[in-house]
């Protein structure tokens, strides 16, 4: 039997009504949850067409960069007003209510669902229960969920493109930027709160900024250089002009930034420039050797020697396994994917074992602390960037 449908502006009607008692709204909401959780009701999801404007043909996009596509998509969506923001943040507090309880009902933990729903389906679809090992009123609350938060990113991409304009300066690639910064227009959704009066572009702004400047930090260098110390160095450019750009001492430097010391000598030292393997020592028209070349080396592994190392990558990983019983190292073996295997979800360990999902995230979380140990510490440091 096919469950009612929840047409979505009778839905904003009822929110709307609720919404002018803000002290009760809360109250009000559960119980209307309640009422739709007990006849089964699903929720109206919209074709994403219909928040798009019809610009007509678009075959000549093929000629086109991949942010010319993108902006042109963009320029396709229709922004909201304000009294449509809210009703839309209102439904997706409604979607999220529900599918929270559904989650409870199902015994299952957020974070055990997180990384293993499949990817929304196209509107008017549905995904099936038997795809996945969660319940089918699960994935029906989540599919509600996921939409609404996709409509209001959607319409409020226009703010990436805006916002990154104040970054075009730096050396890293603008598309690196729209992505980061669409994605964080997630983070943004999760945390609006529509009961403050802001507009989401308001709210939204401020992550985006957030994030454009730590992906900055985080891979704006060749090397990666720490935060701390990314800031310290330009305080310590700032005073080198004030002081004149001829060579001064850390400790002169120090006086007149109020950092300490060790701190500046750490930022002359980071703010070094960094060089191609493959570019030429010298002058360039002398056919000089290159960088790579002075490195090269007559062995046939390279310079590199797993025997430099104290303890291997794998010796610290086996040692670690070892503390482990058989069917902790089964669980661990299929999760990451170790001596080659592909790595498995909970749930598919979990119909493995025929065992619940939760009882192997419980045999996880132990395995892990058990193999905390200071030998595969030792090993795993050098691979972690």
């Amino acid at each position: 039997m096919k469950n009612a449908i929840i047409k979505q502006h009778a839905l904003d009607g009822q929110l709307t009504r609720l919404a002018q008692s803000v002290e009760d709204y809360d109250s009000q909401l559960n119980t209307l949850v309640a009422g739709y959780d007990g006849k089964g009701s699903d929720l109206e999801i919209h074709d994403p067409e219909s928040w798009r404007r019809d610009v007509g043909s678009t075959t000549e996009r093929r000629s086109q960069s991949i942010e010319e596509q993108f902006r042109q998509e963009v320029d396709r969506m229709e922004i909201q007003s304000r009294e449509d923001e809210a009703c839309l943040a209102r439904r997706i507090e409604f979607a999220r209510v529900r599918y929270e309880r559904a989650l409870e009902r199902a015994g299952i933990a957020p974070e055990d669902i997180a990384d293993q729903l499949p990817k929304a389906p196209e509107a008017g679809g549905r995904a099936q229960a038997g795809e996945t090992a969660f319940p089918e009123e699960v994935l029906r609350r989540w599919n509600e969920l996921h939409a609404l938060r996709t409509e209001l990113v959607e319409r409020n991409l226009y703010l990436v493109l805006i916002n990154v304009e104040r970054y075009a300066h730096t050396r890293v690639s603008r598309m690196d930027l729209i992505q980061e910064g669409a994605s964080v227009l997630f983070r943004a959704v999760d945390g609006f709160d529509w009961r403050r009066g802001l507009l989401f572009r308001t709210y939204a702004v401020h992550w985006l900024n957030q994030a454009f400047r730590s992906f900055l930090y985080n891979h704006g260098n060749t090397v990666r250089v720490p935060v701390y110390l990314q800031k310290a160095m330009k305080h310590v450019r700032d005073a080198v002009e004030r002081l004149g750009h001829l060579p001064h001492d850390a400790k002169t430097i120090a006086e007149e930034t109020d950092l300490g010391e060790k701190v500046v000598e750490s930022a002359l030292g980071a703010s070094r420039s960094t060089h191609s393997i493959d570019s030429t020592l010298g002058n360039s028209d002398d056919g000089g050797l290159s960088l790579r070349d002075t490195l090269a080396t007559d062995e046939p592994d390279g310079l590199y020697n797993a025997n430099m190392e104290d303890v291997s990558l794998q010796d610290g990983v086996q040692m670690a396994l070892e503390r482990l019983s058989e069917r902790e190292r089964f669980v661990i073996g299929l999760r990451f994917g170790l001596e080659g295997g592909e790595e498995h979800t909970l749930a598919e360990i979990a119909e493995q074992l025929g065992v619940s999902l939760e009882r192997v995230r419980q045999i996880q979380v132990r395995a892990i602390a058990k193999m905390n140990t200071p030998g595969l510490r030792k090993a795993v440091d050098p691979f972690l960037v």
